[in-house]
C-alpha cells in the first residue's frame, strides 16, 4: 500500500476553483498523508461497530450520545433518526440504528459554543478561511444572531427583533415573488405545514426545495405513470419480493439499514441485482450489527447476487433492454407478460411495444455498454421472479433524463404486475429523514389545484395559484437581483447547490438571507448584505411550548407517518423549536392575519388539527400519529387504482438518449458521497468502503482512461467541466484514482465538486442539476506534487 504526501502548491491552486473559500468541503484538518486500499471486507459489521465507538468516544457528550442508541428510531417515546428516510422495523427492533445515523446524531449534541463570544473573536472574512468541517465543528449554534457589516461579525439580536426584521423586510418588497423560502429534508410535517401555510399566505409558491435537487425526477415521472410521487411499497414487501434491483444506489452509505433487508432477503434466496457504475461494498457481503451471533463468528451474508456496471447515464437503454428481451420472450411464451393487468389497468401499451421492436440492440448496447449477452441475462432474472421491487437513488435521476428513466423503471414493472400486489413495485430511496414529509405536506412550488383550494377553504384565503420557482430558479434569479429575500429552513444551501461560485455570488447578491439552523456551515458564511442566523431545537431535544412537551411527526420513505419526541435538555436556553421560530416569523410578516399563530406555537395539536382538515390521508390525524407505530398513508395504488388523467397506469413512450457518449477524448463524472459524510456535512477525509484515507481530492478513474492519459495512481490532475452554455470550469491539483468503473466514467466526491456543475446543467424534464452527468476532461496537472 502506497504512501503519498501531498504538494502545498497542488493545495493552493485547486482551492482557488472558488475563490475566497479556502478548503471549501474538506475534512478535518490533513495531515498530509494519504493512502488507499482494496476493501474486501464485509459492509457494516465489525468497521461499523468500531466507527460508532469512536463517535461516542469523541461526542461532547458521550453519555447521552451513547443512550440515544437505545431511543432512536422506537415507538416508545424515542426520536427519529435525523439522518436518512429508511423506515423503522415494523416489529420494534430494539436497535434499529446504523452507524451513520450514529455519527449524525451526535454530531448534533455537541455543546452550543458558537455562541456571542466566539463571533466576537472571529469575522466572517476569517470565518471564510475555515473548512466546512471547522466550522460545524465548532458546535451548536447558541442563540439568535445578526450580521454587523460594519465589524463584519454577526453579533446577538433579540427573538423579537429578528423577527421583526424579517417581517419589515418582507413587507417592504414590491412583490411577494421576491422572496423565496427554501426547505431543506429534515423539517418535521407540522413545522413544513406552517412554513407552507406563512409563504401562502403572504402570497407566493416560491417554496424551492432540497427535492429539486434530489428525487424531483422520480416524483415527475411517478406521477405521470401510476398518479402519485410516492413508491408503493412497504417492508413487509421487501419481506415478500423474489427480486429486488438497487439502481444508483450505494446503501451502504446513503441507507444503511437497507443492508438489514437485503441480508434477510438473500436468506430466502431472492435475487438482489446492484445496478451502478460503481461496484460498491453494499452490492457484496455484509455482517449486521444487530445480529449478535453473526458478529461474535464473523459470519457474513450476501447482499448482492448479481452487479450490472452501467455506464454513466445508460440505465435507460440498460432499462429498455430488459424490456425488449421480456417483449421478445413473450413471442414465445404468453404467459411472460400479466396481459390481464395490462388489458384492465394500463394505457399505451402498444405504443411501448412498438417502440421497444423499433429500437435496435445496437442503440441499446452502446447506450448502456453492456453487452446484449448480459442484459438478456438480466431480463431472465426478471422473468425468473414474480414479485419484483426497483429501489433507486440519484444515480438514476441526476440526469437530463432522468425523469425518462424512471417512466422507463415503471414500464418495466407494468409488463409484469409489478405494481399493485404484495412483495412488487417502485422504490425510490430518500435521501433525508423527511423530505417526503415535506412534500405531502406543502412544500411545493407547483402545487396542485386541489391541495390550493383545500388549504383556501380551511384556512380562509385564498392562496396564490401561480406556480413558484425551483432550486435553480431561484439562484438564478438571486443573481439577477429579482429575488431580494432567501429564508432556508435547515440543510447548507450554499454548498449543496450547483456552481458554487454563482450560487455564493447570488446569496451575495440578496437584501437578507435568513438561516434556520442547529450548527455553523457555509451558508452563514455566505450571506445577504444583511443576514440572520436563528438557533433551532435539533431532533434529539425537548420541546416545550406553553400547552406542554410537544411531539412533531415525519413520514419516512415508504409513507409511515410516525411521532417523534427529544430525548435531552436543549443545550441552550434561547433555542426555539421550528414551530415557534414559524410562528414568530408569520406574526411579524402578516400583522393583519387571522391566523392563530401564538396557539399553534403553544401546542402543535392543534397544527395537526388542521392538517386534518386539509391534507388528504390526514384524518383523524392526532389520535393516529399516536399509534406506536403510528400510520402508513392510504395509496390508491396499491389497490391497483391509478388517479392519472387516463384513469389507468400509463406507459410512457420516448426514444432513447444520445448523450451517453460525450467524445473527444472526455469523460462522464457523477458526484458521491463519500461514506464519511452525510449529504455537505464531512466527518472525516476517510471512505473506508472505497479503501481511501486521508484525501478527499481526488477523481475516481478506469485504470484503462488513467494509462491513455499517462496517469498513475495519485498522480496530480486538472479537471475541466463543459457546460450546457459552452462555458469551462475547472478544478486544480486533485489526485487521480483508480477504481472499477466502465471506460469513459469518472466519479468524485460532493460537495466539492459542485463547482464543476454550470448553473446551466438542469434537467429541462425535471430542473435537477444534472450532478451526476458531467462532462469533463482531464490531464495531467500543470503544478506537481512530491511522492514517495
Amino acid at each position: 500500500m502506497a504512501q503519498f504526501n501531498a504538494g502545498v502548491d497542488a493545495e493552493e491552486l485547486m482551492l482557488a476553483a472558488v475563490p475566497g473559500v479556502p478548503a471549501l468541503g474538506r475534512g478535518p484538518a490533513s495531515t498530509d498523508s494519504y493512502s488507499r486500499h482494496e476493501y474486501d471486507h464485509p459492509a457494516a459489521g465489525w468497521g461499523a461497530a468500531q466507527s460508532v465507538g469512536r463517535v461516542l468516544e469523541r461526542a461532547g457528550e458521550p453519555a447521552e450520545g451513547f443512550r440515544a442508541l437505545f431511543v432512536m428510531n422506537h415507538e416508545d417515546g424515542g426520536f427519529d433518526c435525523p439522518g436518512c428516510a429508511w423506515p423503522d422495523d415494523p416489529d420494534g427492533l430494539r436497535l434499529d440504528l446504523c452507524e451513520n445515523g450514529v455519527k449524525h446524531t451526535t454530531w448534533e449534541m455537541a455543546p452550543a459554543k458558537a455562541d456571542r463570544e466566539f463571533f466576537a473573536r472571529h469575522t466572517v472574512s476569517e470565518l471564510a478561511g475555515w473548512s466546512d468541517y471547522d466550522l460545524e465543528a465548532i458546535g451548536r449554534l447558541a442563540e439568535p444572531l445578526s450580521y454587523n457589516p460594519a465589524s463584519d461579525r454577526y453579533e446577538p439580536i433579540s427573538w423579537p427583533d429578528a423577527f421583526a426584521l424579517v417581517g419589515e423586510t418582507l413587507r417592504e418588497l414590491d412583490s411577494p415573488h421576491q422572496a423565496a423560502f427554501y426547505t431543506s429534508g429534515r423539517l418535521s410535517n407540522e413545522a413544513t405545514f406552517l412554513y407552507q401555510l406563512w409563504v401562502r399566505e403572504f402570497g407566493t409558491n416560491n417554496l424551492p426545495d432540497c427535492s429539486n435537487m434530489c428525487h424531483e425526477a422520480s416524483g415527475r415521472a411517478m406521477t405521470a405513470a401510476i398518479g402519485t410521487g410516492k413508491g408503493t411499497v412497504d417492508l413487509h414487501d421487501w419481506e415478500a419480493a423474489d427480486a429486488i434491483w438497487v439502481m444508483g444506489d450505494n446503501a451502504a452509505s446513503n441507507a444503511p439499514r437497507m443492508l438489514t433487508w437485503l441480508a434477510e432477503a438473500d436468506r430466502r434466496g431472492a435475487q438482489l441485482v446492484h445496478i451502478n457504475p460503481l461496484v460498491e461494498a453494499a452490492s457484496r457481503r455484509t455482517i449486521v450489527p444487530h445480529e449478535l451471533v453473526d458478529m461474535a463468528t464473523f459470519h457474513t451474508t450476501r447482499i448482492g447476487t448479481r452487479n450490472v456496471q452501467v455506464r454513466i447515464g445508460g440505465d435507460m437503454a440498460l432499462l429498455r433492454g430488459v424490456a425488449k428481451a421480456v417483449l421478445e420472450a413473450a413471442d414465445k411464451r404468453p404467459d411472460v407478460l400479466d396481459r390481464d393487468f395490462i388489458e384492465r389497468h394500463t394505457e399505451g401499451f402498444d405504443n411501448y411495444a412498438a417502440q421497444l421492436a423499433a429500437t435496435p440492440w445496437r442503440q441499446i448496447v452502446d447506450g448502456a455498454g453492456i453487452t446484449e449477452p448480459d442484459i438478456r441475462a438480466l431480463a431472465d432474472s426478471y422473468l425468473s421472479s414474480q414479485r419484483v421491487i426497483i429501489a433507486w437513488c440519484l444515480g438514476v435521476t441526476q440526469h437530463e433524463h432522468g425523469v425518462d428513466t424512471v417512466r422507463e423503471i415503471m414500464n418495466l414493472l407494468l409488463l409484469r404486475g409489478n405494481i399493485g400486489r404484495e412483495g412488487a413495485g417502485p422504490c425510490p430511496v430518500r435521501g433525508h429523514s423527511n423530505v417526503q414529509g415535506n412534500r405531502t405536506c406543502g412544500i411545493d412550488h407547483r402545487p396542485s389545484e386541489a391541495f390550493l383550494q383545500r388549504l383556501s377553504e380551511v384556512c380562509g384565503f385564498d392562496a396564490p395559484r401561480e406556480h413558484g420557482q425551483s432550486v435553480v430558479a431561484t439562484i438564478a434569479a438571486m443573481h439577477r437581483g429579482d429575488m431580494k429575500v432567501f429564508v432556508a429552513l435547515g440543510g447548507n444551501f450554499a454548498l449543496a447547490s450547483p456552481d458554487l461560485a454563482y450560487t455564493f455570488a447570488a446569496l451575495r447578491n440578496c437584501e437578507l438571507t435568513v438561516q434556520v439552523s442547529t450548527k455553523l456551515n457555509r451558508s452563514h458564511i455566505v450571506h445577504g448584505k444583511r443576514a440572520l442566523i436563528l438557533p433551532c431545537l435539533g431532533r434529539t431535544e425537548k420541546d416545550r411550548q406553553a400547552g406542554g412537551e410537544q411531539g412533531v411527526t415525519v413520514e419516512d420513505a415508504m409513507s409511515m407517518v410516525h411521532m417523534s419526541r427529544g430525548m435531552k435538555e436543549p443545550v441552550s436556553p434561547h433555542l426555539r423549536s421550528e414551530c415557534a421560530i414559524l410562528a414568530g416569523l408569520a406574526q411579524a410578516t402578516l400583522p393583519n392575519s387571522r391566523t392563530p399563530w401564538p396557539e399553534y406555537a403553544d401546542d402543535y395539536d392543534r397544527i395537526r388539527d388542521v392538517m386534518a382538515r386539509v391534507l388528504d390521508g390526514f384524518e383523524d390525524f392526532n389520535r393516529r400519529a399516536r399509534h406506536p407505530h403510528g400510520f402508513r398513508l392510504a395509496q390508491p395504488q396499491r389497490e391497483r387504482i391509478f388517479p392519472t388523467p387516463s384513469g389507468r397506469a400509463d406507459f410512457s413512450q420516448v426514444s432513447l438518449p444520445d448523450d451517453v457518449d460525450p467524445g473527444d477524448g472526455r469523460l462522464l463524472l457523477a458526484t458521491i458521497r463519500s461514506h464519511d459524510q452525510f449529504n455537505t456535512t464531512i466527518y472525516s477525509n476517510d471512505d473506508r468502503y472505497r479503501g481511501l484515507k486521508g484525501l478527499r481530492t481526488v477523481i475516481f478513474m478506469n485504470q484503462n482512461d488513467m494509462r491513455e492519459r499517462r496517469l498513475a495512481e495519485f498522480d496530480l490532475i486538472d479537471v475541466t467541466s463543459f457546460s450546457k452554455d459552452g462555458t469551462q470550469r475547472n478544478v486544480y491539483g486533485y489526485r487521480a484514482v483508480g477504481y472499477e468503473l466502465p471506460p469513459g466514467c469518472a466519479a468524485g466526491y460532493m460537495p466539492e465538486l459542485n463547482v464543476l456543475c454550470g448553473i446551466a446543467d438542469f434537467s429541462t424534464q425535471s430542473e435537477q442539476p444534472v450532478m451526476k452527468h458531467l462532462v469533463v476532461e482531464v490531464t495531467p496537472s500543470r503544478i506537481t506534487g512530491t511522492t514517495e
